[in-house]
C-alpha cells in the first residue's frame, strides 16, 4: 500500500464513521517528520476511538501497523504514526485548542483524496 493509499484510506473511514473537518496537509516540502498530517474531530470519546480503531484494524489487515499510537485511553486527542502518514483525532474542544492548521500553515491542504 503507498503512502497515497493509506491517505485515501484512512480519509474514507473517517467519512464513513462520520468524522468531521477531515483536512489532509502535505508537509512532505516542509518536514521530515512525515509527508502527510490527516486531522479530523469526533465529537465524544466512542466516536474519536471508533475512528481510530477502524483505521487500525483496515490498515492492520493490509499489514501496516502504526508505529506509535498515543491518547487513546482519553479519546481527546489520538495520534497514529504511521510514518509517513500521521492521523490526528481530536474531539473539538482539542482541536481548536492546539489549532495544527495553524501551526502547519507552510504545509499544503490537500483539497481531496484526488488531488493526492
Amino acid at each position: 500500500m503507498t503512502t497515497q493509499e493509506i491517505v485515501k484510506t484512512a480519509v474514507k473511514i473517517m467519512e464513513d464513521k462520520k468524522g468531521s473537518e477531515i483536512k489532509v496537509i502535505d508537509i512532505s516540502k516542509v518536514s521530515v517528520i512525515a509527508d502527510y498530517f490527516i486531522l479530523v474531530s469526533g465529537s465524544n470519546r466512542n466516536q474519536t476511538q471508533a475512528i481510530a480503531d477502524e483505521i487500525e484494524m483496515q490498515l492492520g489487515r493490509e499489514g501496516i501497523e502504526a508505529k506509535q499510537k498515543e491518547g487513546y485511553s482519553s479519546g481527546t486527542w489520538i495520534l497514529l504514526d504511521y510514518r509517513d502518514v500521521v492521523i490526528h483525532i481530536f474531539n473539538s474542544e482539542d482541536r481548536r485548542f492546539y489549532n495544527l492548521e495553524r501551526i502547519w500553515t507552510d504545509g499544503t491542504i490537500v483539497d481531496g483524496p484526488e488531488r493526492l
